[in-house]
């Protein structure tokens, strides 16, 4: 009887490490720590390049492609940390945020189009007039963004209309500013540089990048980095803050909450017109891209955790990896679900994302 119940708590004993590891795989809100949910991730992508190789797409390939998926994440990232700016302080989801990048990405075409071409800058593809409209891509969105915020959405939030009205108005103006683009500029596919050669850099372990990727991607870590710096040193960084926290007490410590959104509107539609940009120069201008890029958009700001700008970022990379890897094995066509399947693997797991703000 004594060896019967010695054997029965060595037993109990044993189960003690694993009992552990799962309480250790949870935060103090019972859902899975970060760590934890961030390895599964890795494994998914592992998985994913192992699919492509066993499919005969060969090492160097895969290499390429996850590289392109890194830059295909900075691009998502820009749009993304506007998308959670927004929600973070006027708490809703915005729709139309898709369409600022084709907005920014279609009128840069446009100052291509009017100023004279320069040679190209190194080994990009494009000259200074890019560079030039660019800024004033994101300027023009920034006005756009504030004027339909002074239209429809300020008068909705003074009539503290529900949450789900303002969700459809932002759908609305969604179709509303696809349509302009494809009344201005019609449905066709428009390049930056038609027939300008973009060749590729030979780069170490055989990879080979187009200089225009890399540029993306290092235009999309500077900006995160000046929007970070921006957000804990600058005073209106401090007051979008406290106003995303608690807008009624900001309001009454002074800090005037309409100044406050026509600045995250604008910094928000600005990084996304500057996403677009960077989306079409990678591959091509369409009228639905920004469409195309909405779930994509929201599956990283929710998978990094709402309000966190790095948490965007990263859940950006992840989503854009994921979307190239898949293409060695499946069709580019599913990337969008390839985007909303780690959405709803995240959520299961932590629902609060990967860099929640407490």
């Amino acid at each position: 009887m004594a060896d019967s119940a010695q054997s029965a708590s060595n037993d109990l004993d044993a189960t003690d490490p694993l009992e552990e590891a799962v309480v250790d795989a949870r935060d103090a809100a019972g859902a899975r720590s970060s760590r934890f949910v961030g390895g599964v991730l890795l494994l998914v992508l592992v998985g994913m390049w192992v699919a492509g190789w066993l499919s005969g797409t060969d090492a160097q390939e895969m290499l390429s492609l996850t590289a392109w998926g890194v830059m295909l994440g900075g691009i998502i990232a820009l749009g993304g940390i506007g998308l959670t700016l927004c929600y973070g302080v006027l708490k809703f989801p915005n729709f139309a945020h898709g369409e600022f990048l084709t907005l920014g990405a279609y009128i840069t075409y446009g100052m291509v189009l009017v100023l004279p071409q320069s040679n190209p800058i190194w080994q990009f593809s494009f000259g200074w007039e890019l560079l030039a409209g660019i800024l004033v891509a994101a300027v023009v969105t920034a006005l756009v963004a504030i004027l339909i915020d002074r239209l429809l959405y300020r008068p909705l939030r003074r009539h503290r209309s529900p949450l789900v009205l303002l969700a459809m108005a932002s759908l609305g103006m969604e179709f509303l500013l696809r349509g302009i683009v494809y009344l201005i500029w019609g449905s066709d596919f428009h390049f930056y540089y038609s027939g300008r050669s973009n060749p590729a850099l030979s780069l170490p372990l055989g990879l080979r990048l187009q200089a225009d990727q890399i540029f993306v991607f290092v235009l999309a870590i500077v900006l995160v980095a000046l929007l970070y710096w921006m957000l804990t040193r600058t005073r209106i960084g401090k007051a979008m803050r406290a106003t995303a926290d608690n807008p009624d007490l900001a309001q009454v410590r002074g800090i005037n909450t309409e100044q406050v959104i026509a600045w995250t509107w604008a910094i928000g539609a600005g990084l996304a017109a500057v996403g677009g940009v960077m989306y079409g120069l990678a591959s091509q201008m369409r009228p639905d891209m920004g469409f195309v890029l909405l779930l994509p958009l929201f599956a990283a700001v929710i998978m990094g955790g709402i309000g966190s700008a790095w948490g965007a970022l990263v859940g950006a990379i992840i989503i854009g990896v994921a979307m190239q890897l898949t293409s060695a094995f499946l069709n580019p066509a599913y990337g969008p679900a390839v985007a909303f399947v780690l959405m709803v693997l995240v959520l299961l797991m932590r629902p609060q994302g990967l860099f929640a703000q407490r």
